[in-house]
């Protein structure tokens, strides 16, 4: 008879002959364009910081004031004594930014979306989501009770058909903005056609676009110039192109309301710290008035893809941050990520179950501060590493 010690070390052992273990390496001094693994420089590629504002000077001194002035913990939940006056300027400065009824501040995006799903959501209702959605998404729909149905990634028609046979049910669309292991994006005007059509609900997740695409930073609703309205819920994250932490849900405001009365993970979880709050008040401006950021990022995602392109390097189509070069198996993208790094590039191996079988792929973000040196020091370790990868598997 088994228990649960030994059952586990097999389980890990499987993982590590799968190459599938997955492992914490400290990083100092956690975000910037160079990092350090002990005394080893790196420049890095797989960091979400895509305006490059984590490591930002003037936020840090505004979040060392900030600090000062509100402490360092929100202390309770937001409907005991955790939301303050900042959070309730964040949150109307988000709503004006992004011409929104209302705006609800959650300490991050899984939470956020968690607590949206199963507010909306309940037994006879149906969420139909993109196959390739974020795994917040997945989890949220799978807690709410209603029934789950993923649709082919990005198809319309798919999603259409599958509506049709939703008979009289409540349905909700749900999607990735820009999806976070492919740089994909999702195409809004096809959704909201489909959305009228049927009479259905649209959610979107716009993590990895809010703050980096569109002219203003205004995310994928703004960059495909589609009506806000359209889309009833939308989600982002500061943990991204913001670079801080937390996140929001931007909805209608009998939805806002509904959320601060049933969202679990609202009511039972202590706030974003007020601190934190007023940095990513500071940050949104930012992003409001730093243009350059923006245009330094679509030059470098130009440079990179022509230049990788160009070298045969076998990336996935994508006009975002996220550049994926696919590899296929697991040990063989290790064995890459491995050799970037003794060239002093930081690149993240990514398998499944990230990805699906027999997809794993090195994940190149790139960022505003990344200078040209970095990224041709990346093509040139790219290149000679790929190139050796299959010379070995031959």
């Amino acid at each position: 008879m088994s228990d649960f010690n030994s059952d586990l070390n097999q389980s890990l052992e499987d993982l590590k002959v799968k190459q599938l273990y997955r492992q914490r390496v400290p990083m100092t001094p956690g975000q910037g364009v160079i990092v350090y693994d002990q005394n080893q420089a790196l420049v890095n590629f797989c960091s979400n910081d895509y305006l490059g504002l984590a490591c930002d000077e003037t936020l840090k001194q505004s979040q060392i004031a900030a600090t000062q002035q509100y402490g360092v913990g929100a202390g309770a939940s937001q409907l005991i004594s955790g939301y303050s006056p900042i959070h309730q300027q964040l949150e109307l400065a988000l709503a004006e930014f992004l011409n929104r009824e209302r705006v609800l501040v959650f300490s991050s995006g899984y939470l956020a979306n968690l607590g949206a799903l199963t507010s909306l959501l309940g037994r006879g209702d149906v969420v139909l989501l993109d196959r390739l959605s974020h795994a917040s998404l997945i989890d949220g729909a799978r807690y709410s009770g209603a029934t789950l149905i993923r649709y082919q990634h990005l198809a319309s028609n798919d999603l259409s058909e599958r509506l049709v046979q939703c008979n009289k049910a409540r349905t909700l669309i749900v999607s990735d903005g820009v999806f976070s292991m492919d740089g994909d994006e999702v195409v809004l005007p096809e959704l909201i056609d489909v959305k009228r059509a049927h009479q259905s609900t649209l959610m979107i997740d716009d993590a990895h676009g809010l703050g980096v695409l569109g002219e203003t930073g205004g995310g994928s609703i703004e960059s495909q110039g589609v009506n806000t309205n359209d889309v009833d819920v939308l989600v982002g994250t500061f943990g991204k192109a913001f670079g801080t932490c937390g996140a929001f849900v931007s909805c209608r405001n009998n939805l806002a309301e509904t959320l601060v009365q049933k969202a679990r993970t609202l009511i039972y979880t202590t706030a974003m710290p007020a601190a934190l709050a007023a940095t990513t008040l500071a940050s949104l401006q930012r992003i409001q008035q730093d243009h350059w950021r923006r245009q330094k990022l679509r030059e470098n995602i130009e440079y990179f893809k022509t230049h990788a392109q160009a070298l045969g390097l076998p990336l996935k189509a994508s006009n975002t941050p996220i550049q994926p070069l696919m590899i296929g198996e697991s040990e063989n993208a290790l064995q890459i990520s491995q050799a970037l790094r003794h060239a002093g590039i930081l690149v993240s191996a990514i398998r499944p179950p990230t990805v699906p079988a027999h997809t794993a792929r090195l994940r190149i973000t790139l960022s505003c501060l990344h200078e040209k040196s970095h990224l041709d020091q990346l093509l040139e370790a790219l290149d000679r590493a790929v190139n050796q990868s299959e010379g070995n598997r031959l």
